[in-house]
C-alpha cells in the first residue's frame, strides 16, 4: 500500500526512526489479554501508546477505521445476509468530494472543458485504485455522481447557462463526448493505473 512505513536499519549513533503511527491486532477471544501484552512490548521497547485512541472494538457489534477504511458489518444488497467486511471510510469519501470541489472551484473557466475532466479524472483514478478492495460500489456511486455535479456546474459557469445542466450534460454525454471517468462501470479489482 502507498501508505506504508519503510523499515531501515543503521548502525550509528543517533539514528532516528520514524514514528509508528497505526497498529491493529485482531484475535478471536481475549483481546484484553492481547493488549496488555502489547502494552508490554512496547514498554520494553520504550514506546508510548496513545491511551485516547487504544480500545478495544468487539465485532460485530462495533465497527472500526483503520488507512481510509471502516471495517465491520456490512449487509449484502442481494440476500439481506450479514457478513464482515471493508467499505471505503465515510471520511475519505467525503474528503475526495471536498477535494473535487476545490479543483474545479480553482480552475478558471477559459480552459477547455478536456482539460478539466482530465484534472478531475486523475483525482477519480488514483481514489478508486487506492479504495478497490472491500465493498465499494456505493462509495463509487456517491462519488461518481458529485464529480458529474461539480463538472456540470463548472460547465454552466463557463457557457453561462441556466438551472442544474442536467439536460444540456447528462452523466452519458460527460462520460461520451468529454471522457469523464465512470467508476461504477469498471469491473471489480480493474486498475485505472494504465487506462
Amino acid at each position: 500500500m502507498s501508505g506504508d512505513v519503510h523499515v531501515r536499519f543503521c548502525e550509528s549513533p543517533g539514528v532516528r526512526f520514524p514514528r509508528a503511527t497505526l497498529l491493529v491486532i485482531l484475535c478471536r477471544y481475549r483481546a484484553d489479554d492481547a493488549l496488555a501484552t502489547m502494552r508490554g512490548m512496547m514498554e520494553r521497547l520504550k514506546l508510548t501508546v496513545n491511551e485516547t485512541k487504544t480500545h478495544v472494538c468487539r465485532l460485530p457489534a462495533e465497527s472500526f477505521d483503520f488507512l481510509g477504511y471502516t471495517f465491520g458489518r456490512m449487509y449484502s444488497p442481494r440476500t439481506g445476509g450479514a457478513y464482515l467486511g471493508a467499505r471505503p471510510a465515510r471520511k475519505k469519501v467525503l474528503g475526495v468530494c471536498r477535494q473535487l470541489n476545490e479543483l474545479v472551484r480553482r480552475l478558471p473557466t477559459f480552459i477547455g472543458p478536456e482539460a478539466l475532466v482530465y484534472q478531475v479524472n486523475q483525482v477519480l483514478r488514483g481514489w478508486a485504485n487506492y479504495f478497490c478492495y472491500g465493498t465499494y460500489t456505493p462509495a463509487f456511486h456517491v462519488v461518481h455522481k458529485h464529480a458529474c455535479r461539480r463538472v456540470r456546474r463548472w460547465l454552466r459557469r463557463k457557457l453561462e447557462l441556466d438551472g442544474q445542466g442536467v439536460g444540456q450534460y447528462p452523466d452519458s454525454r460527460l462520460e461520451r463526448e468529454l471522457g469523464l471517468l465512470n467508476l461504477t462501470r469498471f469491473p471489480r479489482r480493474y486498475s485505472w493505473a494504465k487506462s
